[in-house]
């Protein structure tokens, strides 16, 4: 039973990947379908009356537009901030859950070594954050005649979702290179938050002081939003990042595991 830990990890979080398949979609869907009321001229106004420097903040960078609103409201700020949750909740679990909880030197009593059952338990993470983003491609597929989001293609909200999946991967790993160099849930879920709340920071808020737009370029929700994907369509310079971090974390992960003991 457990020399396949890709679905065995799999099948014991299916409750909660449901959870959030449901969930994810369900907040963008309810999001998008305001869309039609906030190009009421009142409306517009009254955001358009907010300091720059806060709708910089929260990636409003565009609300006169469909593209935009998503952009902002939808991927930008609370899709993008679950999906990373949801990741780096995941992330903690491959090894670190485990481990604290007594059962990972069961799992690994079995014939299964540590490089296996390291990869395989990031591969069903990426398969998680795959499910869910798929769900919510297709929600926003099926909304973009009611919520009246004119101008965006098929094609376009699958360039966004993908790099939306690739963005929800690098937190993932790096939760799971953490737990995995260290074996500490708390370390690993603090750390990883933390390194997030950075990353969002340097993206909106950091830039906006002189001599720190540098920064932008460091922070995987630049890597992500950057080039505008909902737009422009998939942004290879920010798929590349996306990728090459997550690989290098998922190896750096692999080799502490396989070099540490393990708490008993």
């Amino acid at each position: 039973m457990l020399r396949n830990v890709f679905t065995k990890w799999l099948r014991d979080a299916r409750w909660s990947l449901l959870g959030w398949t449901i969930a994810v979609p369900a907040v963008a869907a309810m999001y998008a379908a305001f869309w039609p009321s906030m190009r009421n001229p009142e409306m517009m106004r009254a955001l358009e009356a907010y300091p720059e420097s806060v709708l910089e903040a929260l990636n409003y960078n565009d609300v006169t537009s469909a593209a935009g609103y998503l952009s902002g409201a939808v991927y930008g700020l609370l899709v993008s901030v679950l999906m990373a949750v949801f990741a780096i909740g995941a992330g903690t679990r491959a090894v670190a859950g485990d481990e604290e909880a007594g059962t990972l030197d069961l799992v690994l009593a079995y014939p299964v070594s540590r490089t296996r059952l390291a990869l395989q338990r990031f591969a069903a993470l990426a398969v998680g954050i795959a499910i869910i983003c798929t769900a919510l491609w297709l929600i926003m597929v099926a909304l973009r005649g009611p919520a009246q989001l004119e101008g965006i293609s098929v094609g376009e909200l699958a360039a966004v979702t993908l790099q939306l999946g690739l963005f929800a991967a690098v937190f993932g790993a790096l939760a799971f290179a953490i737990g995995a160099a260290t074996g500490r849930k708390a370390l690993t879920l603090g750390a990883s938050a933390g390194v997030a709340v950075l990353g969002y920071l340097a993206n909106g808020v950091l830039p906006q002081v002189d001599g720190l737009e540098w920064v932008r370029n460091l922070s995987p929700w630049h890597w992500y939003l950057g080039g505008d994907p909902l737009v422009n369509g998939v942004q290879p310079r920010g798929v590349g990042l996306l990728l090459a971090t997550t690989a290098l974390l998922v190896a750096v992960g692999t080799r502490a595991f396989t070099r540490r003991d393990v708490a008993v």
